[in-house]
């Protein structure tokens, strides 16, 4: 009789049929209504940047992983992915050539040069558009407004100008005002982020608590809900980019301090702050605290003990 052999292996025992691939097309798919919304309202331009910040980040992957003599992994999407999410962080006025610089810093930077995906300490799409909000100023601030609607809001973005919600509600919901390329449109990014809850490729814990934690201190604080929840780079942040799975928590406790923790920055620098906007600072300072976030929020294993 044969022996039975018990074989002893690491952890995962139990492999989902879920891809890198799979999961970055999904991740496009949900881009899409942003893409389209942001074509729409901006017009050709908007998809031409899009365009070359793909092709971008795509080319760079695939040139620095031949000089390296690496495999070359541009099939998972990843790259695609974050030429898409850096797309949609930038003004349809951008010059190309600032584009692909920022895309130079997400891929061969932030990505490649820590090993690659999987690897990177911070978002790549995310440090792409710091890079460039910090070299370009001008250049990320100025930007294009609706030229198709005459009653679009076209003095500020609607943050910066400090309208009511409920005066502008309509544009705020179909991206009628100035702004980047995908956080305008707030029905497209919601249409997005619950396609990606619903399909299981991100967790809710991240984008519900860092969304309640916004309103409920604009709230406290006496500042327009609506405007704080649908304006600005909040909802691309929290469904897009705070979800990435590589820089945010992997335990459910984690993912939830991750989220209030990004609510109470975004809203300090938002309200007490020389900027408008805090999405950005708020999600790299976070993107740093994960492995500590992951450290003191681990479970523990079946039959362990906890320390005393």
């Amino acid at each position: 009789m044969e022996a039975k052999k018990l074989i002893v292996s690491a952890s995962p025992h139990i492999h989902a049929r879920t891809t890198t691939r799979g999961i970055m097309l999904n991740v496009c798919a949900a881009l899409l209504p942003a893409i389209l919304a942001g074509t729409l309202v901006f017009g050709a331009r908007a998809l031409l940047v899009t365009g070359v910040t793909v092709a971008a980040c795509v080319g760079f992957e695939a040139l620095y992983c031949v000089l390296m003599k690496k495999p070359v992994p541009v099939g998972d999407f990843s790259a695609v992915v974050t030429g898409l999410i850096l797309a949609m962080n930038l003004p349809a006025t951008i010059p190309l050539w600032i584009a692909i610089i920022g895309a130079f810093f997400a891929i061969v930077v932030a990505k490649q040069l820590f090993g690659g995906l999987g690897f990177n300490f911070a978002n790549p799409a995310l440090l792409g558009r710091i890079v460039l909000s910090v070299g370009f100023a001008g250049r990320m601030t100025a930007y294009a407004f609706p030229a198709t609607d005459v009653d679009a809001l076209a003095s500020a973005t609607p943050l910066a100008a400090g309208v009511h919600s409920l005066d502008i509600l309509p544009k705020l919901l179909i991206g009628a005002h100035g702004g980047v390329i995908g956080e305008t449109c707030a029905l497209a990014l919601i249409v997005g982020g619950v396609y990606l809850i619903v399909t299981g490729v991100i967790s809710a814990a991240i984008p519900v608590s860092y969304l309640g934690t916004v309103a409920v201190l604009s709230l406290v604080l006496g500042q327009d809900v609506l405007l704080q929840l649908l304006s600005g780079g909040l909802l691309l942040g929290a469904f897009f980019m705070a979800t990435d799975y590589v820089t945010s928590p992997f335990t459910f406790k984690g993912r939830v301090v991750y989220g209030v923790c990004l609510g109470v920055i975004t809203c300090l620098i938002r309200f007490y702050g020389n900027m408008a906007e805090g999405v950005s600072f708020a999600l790299l300072l976070m993107n740093l605290m994960v492995p500590y976030l992951n450290d003191l929020t681990r479970q523990k294993p079946l039959g362990g003990v906890k320390s005393k």
